[in-house]
Formats: C-alpha cells, structure tokens, sequence
C-alpha cells in the first residue's frame, strides 16, 4: 500500500518542496515503466512512515517532468537524492535496499 507521506512533487513544487525545506529531503527520481523503481516502491514508502516529521520523502515522475532531473544530471533511474538545506548531500543510484537507504538518510540528520 503506498503511503500518504510520501509527496510527489512536479518541476514546479521543487523549490519550494525540496531546496525551500527545513528537513531533508529524499527524492526518488522515477518512472511508471521502470522494473527497479516499482521494487523500491515499497521501500519509499516504509521510509516515509519511519522518518515521518524528520524527514520529507518525495518523488518525481522524470517523464512528466524533465527539468529537474536534467538540472541534477539523472541519467539512470531510480535515482534518489538526499536534499539538506537546499544542498545535495548524496545521491544513489539503482535499486538499493533499505539498511543503505536508511544510513543514507541518517547522513542527514
């Protein structure tokens, strides 16, 4: 089941959402009709509930909006970028598994 604390955000709600932000913030960069982004799916989704209030976990479609994925140099998919005070502080690429997200995120905090 997808959660509710996980936002999608558009090339037009990215400032605002993501650089413009207080907390971290984790993009995952992906597409419907990309295999290793629907297996992390799940993952995204349990990290939101875990960091919830800590961290904004967010996601972008790169099909429905290439500007920011282009800005950022996302040739691959899934790419997650971890976003501390406007600034990225590391960026995975690939379908990772939770632990390394985890300690991702906790770089973060």
């Amino acid at each position: 089941m997808a959660s509710d604390k996980v936002l999608h955000v558009t090339d037009g709600e990215f400032d605002n959402t993501v650089v413009g932000n207080d907390l971290p913030c984790l993009v995952d960069f992906w597409a419907p009709w990309c295999g290793p982004c629907k297996a992390i799916g799940p993952v995204i989704d349990e990290l939101a509930e875990e960091f919830d209030g800590k961290v904004v976990i967010t996601k972008m479609n790169v099909d429905d909006n290439p500007a920011t994925p282009g800005k950022f140099g996302i040739r691959a998919i899934p790419t997650l970028i971890l976003f501390k005070d406007g600034e990225v502080v590391d960026k995975v690429t690939g379908a990772i598994g939770k632990t390394q997200l985890v300690e991702l995120i906790n770089k973060a905090l």
